[in-house]
């Protein structure tokens, strides 16, 4: 009798454990949980439209499902990372999400900015949740991970003796910046005051309002960031060090310009078939060994240990993150299960 009972006992058991796995199973929409949160199948969706351009040939199912395994993978590690900010009162305020809201909108004119949103299929509402949680996981981030690195001068001088060479230039480097102004804008291109001319005489008399401004002592990094057309604006028109050697392939007359200018000058405004360009030398490097003395030796090692750092830590600090909590990806399983076809939706 007592061994029917048992078995009863365990049957019923079984029949329980199964009827509450069937229970807590998510319908086919809902691509992963993280502890008890659905990512649904919906969100997953809007990112890959956002990722993927219209204008090239549709990526393949494979192509497309890897993308899409890849978006979720994020937006689980974010869910993670956002209700840790949550657990430590580090979610961004109302105040913060609108001043970057606003910060991220102002290079465009509300015509544009409503047409971006259209063609992502995305609403101001998405766009606000997506900055809160940046701004969240980015202030936990900083408490738990960028707080805790820490450069000595003893770790400085450690690697440029044991990385002597990197600091052998082997040829003179110019730092430059630009800024651009052309009668032709680009529509993909933006700065922060969406100012762009439309004819050569709108280009001429915004490359005077440039020299002017620059005349009266103007920071030339902010008026890039404010005015420059292309690409470079968004970084105050920083083109990096350019070697020597790559003058050689531009126009003649720029590289005998770019020789003359002394660091922390600027230039005239250069005429080309493309519009007009200024420049300023931020500084002249010559060939040979750099020192460890030098203040910008210091400064790109620290800065380059410090990334190394901090991507080391964030990496762990997310492994150690995601093995605390509770995570089925629903997606996966399902791809694995259907030998790599797209799971059909409700």
């Amino acid at each position: 009798m007592k061994r029917k009972i048992l078995i009863l006992a365990a049957v019923a058991a079984c029949v329980f454990v199964a009827a509450c796995k069937k229970v807590a199973t998510p319908g086919p929409d809902v691509w992963a949980t993280v502890n008890s949160k659905d990512i649904s199948r919906a969100e997953v969706e809007k990112y890959f439209r956002t990722r993927v351009n219209a204008e090239a040939p549709a990526p393949s199912q494979e192509e497309a499902l890897s993308l899409k395994l890849s978006i979720l993978d994020e937006l689980i590690n974010n869910e993670i990372l956002l209700e840790r900010a949550s657990k430590m009162n580090l979610i961004a305020t109302d105040a913060e999400v609108e001043d970057k809201f606003t910060e991220s909108k102002s290079p465009y004119t509300e015509e544009e900015f409503q047409r971006k949103l259209h063609d992502t299929g995305l609403t101001v509402d998405d766009l606000k949740n997506d900055i809160r949680r940046q701004l969240s996981v980015q202030k936990l981030l900083n408490r738990e991970v960028i707080a805790k690195i820490s450069i000595t001068d003893q770790d400085v001088t450690d690697f440029y003796n044991k990385n002597r060479a990197q600091f052998n230039v082997a040829e003179p480097q110019y730092h430059i910046a630009q800024i651009v102004v052309t009668p032709h804008p680009d529509p993909s291109v933006h700065n922060r005051k969406n100012d762009k001319a439309k004819t050569d005489a709108e280009a001429k008399s915004k490359v005077a309002m440039l020299e002017q401004k620059l005349a009266a002592g103007a920071d030339f990094g902010q008026l890039a960031m404010d005015y420059s057309e292309d690409s470079t604006a968004t970084t105050g028109g920083d083109l990096g060090f350019v070697p020597e050697s790559a003058l050689n392939r531009s126009d003649p007359a720029l590289k005998m310009l770019v020789l003359s200018m002394k660091a922390g000058s600027v230039s005239q405004p250069i005429a080309n078939a493309g519009g007009y360009r200024i420049l300023k030398m931020i500084a002249k490097e010559a060939a040979g060994q750099r020192v460890l003395s030098d203040p910008q030796v210091q400064q790109s090692i620290r800065d380059m240990m410090r990334n190394r750092k901090e991507q080391l830590l964030r990496s762990a600090y997310m492994i150690e993150a995601r093995d605390d909590s509770h995570v089925t990806n629903y997606l996966a399983r399902q791809i694995l299960e259907s030998a790599g076809k797209l799971p059909a939706s409700n």
